[in-house]
């Protein structure tokens, strides 16, 4: 049974002078993603796709290489838009977070609604599973948010009330079958590895 393997990426560096999409990985992602990458070399892996986001595709980037394959971006597993308000520095930015996923039809200070964002991470997975023509698993490298609408659809639920991740740095995973596009493994840390 192959699957796709959805994963959020690590901890990236911040820095508030740079536009976000343009985040790297820091140390501790790259250890990270290297250390799930050597997992995932135990798996028929056939196809490896990030965000146009830069802490994606350095994701994305180590997985390739530790498998020998190249990647590919879609700027459709882009994260919720938040050029609006660019960085917000927490512990406010999680104010903003709940209300974007306790008010999903509505843009919270004019970040993209949480219903266009989940259509849009929807369509972005099912196009991929539908276009790929190899016959292992996928591996898509994305982002938190939108890996929560995602998981909402697969669950059939409303929006804010899926299941979430719970690492706090982010790199967590879940597991959905490329036939059904069904959810078979929900969120775990990539240091925790595939259920068994």
């Amino acid at each position: 049974m192959a699957s796709l393997i959805f994963i959020t990426h690590p901890e990236v560096v911040i820095d508030p002078d740079q536009p976000i999409p343009e985040w790297p990985l820091n140390a501790t992602g790259r250890a990270r993603m290297e250390r799930f990458a050597g997992l995932l070399a135990d798996r028929d892996v056939s196809g490896v796709y990030a965000s146009t986001e830069r802490k994606a595709m350095d994701g994305a980037a180590i997985v390739a290489e530790r498998l020998g394959l190249s990647y590919e971006t879609d700027e459709d597993l882009g994260e919720n838009d938040r050029s609006a308000t660019g960085y917000i520095a927490p512990p406010e930015f999680w104010d903003v977070v709940c209300e974007f996923f306790g008010r999903p039809h509505e843009s919270i200070r004019g970040w993209e609604r949480a219903v266009d964002a989940q259509t849009r991470i929807v369509n972005a997975i099912s196009r991929i599973l539908r276009e790929d023509e190899t016959s292992g698993d996928i591996v898509v490298v994305s982002h938190g948010a939108v890996g929560c609408l995602l998981t909402a659809h697969l669950q059939k639920v409303e929006i804010g009330q899926e299941s979430r991740p719970q690492h706090p740095g982010g790199g967590c995973f879940i597991v959905i079958d490329r036939d059904s596009f069904t959810l078979t493994q929900d969120w775990r840390a990539i240091e925790d590895g595939f259920a068994v």
